[in-house]
């Protein structure tokens, strides 16, 4: 009995003992190049933190991407968006590694799941082989690097996270080696008034404070005068030594007067709560200079499980005639740390610019469900679409609705129904729902068709109107000509084109026999891999079709030799 508290005493002190609950060079790099980071774990994204680490890939695809550990794959997804071609490989010691943006797979993995491909007769797949169905050793080759799906660049995103909660978990903190010698950088520093008739600087509203770096590295703001309770923000990098990427800070503390009022980093969170960014962020502010202002403070609707302490939720109360040393450290996970220091004296000014409010005829009670009737169309907001209670802006045009603007988060989806009775069965055929960008191009919203509504559902807000698109799909030939000689091509190659509804599915069939197909959105391409079988027949006919969002359908047919 002795030695078994003793074994579980040493396992719980491991445990709580910083990053050795982490194994430590335990998984070997994925890739057999050095490891430059184009982005970081818990990087703030839009509606969402980075789930992983970005590996610079020397701006190119194909390179050989590893297994970190012995291991069975468990799960192989293709899409044509998000993280593309990805692979999850789960670990016997309680850990899945995620590889994504891949160009291919290795031969083993990718006959397995072209098999399934061409059963469903479809590039988009999703697999989940059994355990130990498709085993893989340390070091073995699993895949090629890649930029499928919303990659904006060759590169390979890694992510490991644990088994059993699926929390993904900095892949950092298991000993990866990444130079780092470079403090993390700030750009902006902001205060606000949290409390009903708080100021700063003479003004209820959010407030730029100005700072200087001081000799030994640090930052000294201008002093700030303030009354109430007050929040602190920054907008500010981390960078790696080898690259010039701006990538996130990893953890940050605000303290008042050497006493820690808030404390948070991204060691782990969990995919069901990474939406409430939108609360951790400025989001107004970034709505109106797309710049992540992140808060020091805790908002009531925030629900994030990445704070360690918290003192007032980092709130600070201002007392008239008190002073207070605010000091804010931004740190990585190579000890560089930033020093922000903040004088802030208890002094109520003259107020020069109230707290401004946008008032409109309509107040959303964000726990409570809301319907508006805006003539042409119908728009139901259920209980917690928002974070906040707000005025929402709404206004009826001649053919468009306006629901507010891009400076307030939805949290779900709410959902705009048209009426589109005024028009007949063959012309509600080629309508959709469309969101209206500034410039006022429409983009075409997944729009649900029924009797006389068109209904969609979104967590955007913005103007909607009813797109009509006529325009079937262009389809061209990028690397062959009709009748020509292909036998030592590798792959066939078209660029498919939609102008406005887009691409809803494509199908491709050589001399009758459906083949797969891979589709690149980013640059309109659709690509045919000959070392897929093929009928065995010098003259090949080629016939694909390409249908949009609303039906318009384009077929183009080609004849071409091999042998």
């Amino acid at each position: 009995m002795k030695i078994y508290v003793l074994i579980v005493g040493l396992f719980l002190f491991i445990q709580g003992n910083g990053q050795e609950k982490y194994p430590q060079n335990t998984f070997q790099s994925p890739l057999d190049i050095p490891l430059i980071l184009a982005g970081t774990f818990g990087e703030l994204r839009s509606n969402h933190f980075h789930s992983g680490i970005d590996i610079k890939t020397q701006q190119r695809e194909g390179l050989s991407v590893y297994a970190i550990e012995s291991a069975s794959v468990t799960r192989i997804k293709i899409s044509h968006w998000g993280y593309g071609k990805a692979l999850y490989i789960t670990h016997p010691n309680g850990y899945t590694s995620v590889y994504a943006h891949l160009k291919k797979f290795s031969p083993k993995i990718e006959a397995y799941i072209k098999k399934l491909q061409y059963k469903k007769q479809s590039y988009e797949v999703e697999a989940f082989p059994d355990y130990g169905e498709l085993k893989v050793d340390k070091g073995e080759l699993i895949a090629y690097s890649g930029n499928t799906g919303g990659s904006s660049g060759p590169h390979l995103h890694f992510e490991i996270r644990s088994s059993v909660s699926s929390k993904p978990i900095n892949p950092l903190l298991y000993g990866y080696d990444i130079r780092d010698a470079t403090d993390p950088t700030l750009l902006n520093l902001f205060a606000y008034p949290l409390s009903e008739n708080a100021q700063i600087n003479t003004t209820g509203n959010r407030t730029q404070i100005n700072f200087t770096r001081q000799k030994d590295g640090s930052f000294l703001a201008d002093k700030v005068y303030a009354s109430g309770t007050i929040g602190i923000g920054f907008n500010g990098y981390d960078r790696q030594d080898m690259a010039a990427n701006k990538n996130g800070v990893y953890a940050v503390q605000q303290l008042v007067n050497g006493k820690l009022y808030s404390d948070f980093d991204f060691e782990t969170f969990s995919f069901g709560e990474t939406r409430y960014i939108n609360t951790l962020i400025d989001y107004d502010y970034f709505g109106r200079h797309s710049q992540r202002i992140v808060k020091c403070f805790k908002e009531p609707s925030n629900r994030l499980s990445i704070y360690n302490t918290l003192h007032n939720d980092g709130k600070i109360v201002v007392n008239e005639g008190l002073t207070y040393n605010v000091t804010v450290l931004l740190k990585d996970l190579s000890g560089n740390i930033t020093t922000i220091n903040i004088p802030v004296e208890g002094k109520k000014l003259e107020l020069k610019a109230p707290k401004t409010i946008d008032v409109t005829e309509n107040y959303i009670i964000a726990k409570k469900p809301n319907n508006y009737n805006l003539g042409i169309a119908k728009v139901y907001f259920p209980a917690n679409t928002f974070y906040e209670d707000f005025y929402i802006d709404l206004e009826e045009g001649a053919d468009t609705v306006k629901i507010h603007n891009n400076r307030v988060a939805a949290h779900r989806n709410f959902t705009i129904t048209f009426d589109v009775s005024k028009y007949s069965a063959e012309e509600q055929k080629q309508l959709f729902i469309a969101r209206l960008n500034d410039r006022l191009a429409p983009s075409h919203s997944t729009t649900y068709k029924r009797e006389n509504t068109f209904t969609t559902r979104t967590k955007n807000l913005g103007t909607y109107t009813l797109a009509k698109d006529t325009i079937a799909p262009v389809i061209t030939p990028k690397n062959f000509k009709q009748k020509q000689w292909l036998t030592n091509y590798q792959y066939l190659s078209l660029k498919i084109v939609d102008d406005l509804s887009g691409i809803n599915t494509y199908n491709a069939y050589l001399n009758g026999e459906w083949i797969l197909m891979s589709y690149e959105y980013k640059t309109n391409t659709l690509t045919y891999d000959f070392d897929d079988k093929i009928l065995d027949k010098k003259e090949c006919n080629l016939k694909v079709i390409v249908t949009d969002n609303v039906g318009n359908s384009t077929t183009y047919e080609s004849t071409f030799y091999r042998k």
